[in-house]
């Protein structure tokens, strides 16, 4: 008997069907989100994409276990588990939040704070079942506090005031950034958020310049303020990080950690390796 994981964002799903401790297989198919998709659509996807692969286990599985973007309320969650069951019919779902797997990938069974740091941010104090206290994330135009969205908005709100270094201007103008061009994406192409998160991929090649450390530093500093300060004990728990930005950065991660008299702890990119440990 095996049971099937699912690890998904608005971009990408990362599933994995567990027997015990073995890994059967590894599949990817595209993110489902409740506010933008339908029962239907992610039945359809599931049902081109997925089953095809899973026809010979398909009898095997005994339960799903699904933690996505936007599944943050019941009707939200039953929307993704429609879908789910119209593809599986008669077998367990289970549907969290993505919290909940950042919760369990980093901590276990364990106490501790939770965070993800990627194109945005969230956190959440959890109790080493379920989690407990959750700082509302408000998105990347009034809170992502850490994320790639507020670093990248950070850096090119500096570029526009005219308080980036001459040397990083020079090399961002090269790359093909312009002011027409960044206004362009941000009021006029959609998601924005994640048009400003790929400044990432810029900046990091100048991770070791100094302003960019601060710049860096003072925005995971902001996230320590804004979201993990508010947690009951939070100095006294480990705070825990799950994605890119907090993975790539971990060196400016735990310095503001330190400066803010946090403790960090385990720092991975994805979730799903540690949603397999936990349900092994």
């Amino acid at each position: 008997m095996s049971i099937l994981i699912a690890d998904s964002g608005s971009t990408k799903t990362d599933w994995v069907l567990l027997d015990g401790q073995t890994v059967v297989l590894k599949h990817q198919t595209i993110g489902f989100n409740p506010y933008f998709q339908s029962s239907e659509t992610i039945f359809n996807e599931l049902k081109n994409v997925l089953l095809p692969v899973l026809q010979i286990e398909l009898n095997t599985i005994t339960s799903i276990y699904y933690y996505g973007a936007g599944c943050s309320n019941e009707d939200k969650k039953n929307v993704v588990a429609q879908g789910l069951g119209l593809a599986f019919p008669n077998i367990k779902v289970e549907v969290n939040h993505d919290l909940l797997a950042a919760a369990r990938a980093l901590c276990g069974k364990e106490k501790g704070i939770a965070c993800i740091l990627g194109t945005g941010s969230n956190s959440c104090l959890y109790n080493g079942i379920e989690v407990v206290e959750n700082v509302p994330s408000v998105g990347y135009l009034f809170g992502d506090h850490g994320s790639g969205a507020t670093i990248g908005k950070a850096f090119i709100q500096h570029y526009f005031d005219g308080k980036l270094p001459q040397h990083l201007v020079v090399e961002f103008e090269k790359a093909g950034f312009h002011r027409e061009l960044i206004l362009e994406h941000v009021y006029k192409k959609p998601l924005p958020s994640k048009y400003l998160a790929s400044m990432s991929s810029f900046i990091t090649n100048f991770a070791n310049d100094t302003f960019i450390k601060d710049l860096i530093t003072h925005c995971f500093i902001d996230f320590f303020e804004a979201q993990v300060s508010k947690y009951t004990n939070a100095r006294e728990l480990p705070v825990n990080s799950v994605g890119s930005i907090g993975f790539y950065y971990k060196e400016f991660l735990e310095l503001a950690a330190n400066k803010q008299g946090f403790k960090l702890g385990n720092v991975i990119k994805s979730p799903i390796d540690g949603l397999i440990k936990y349900h092994s």
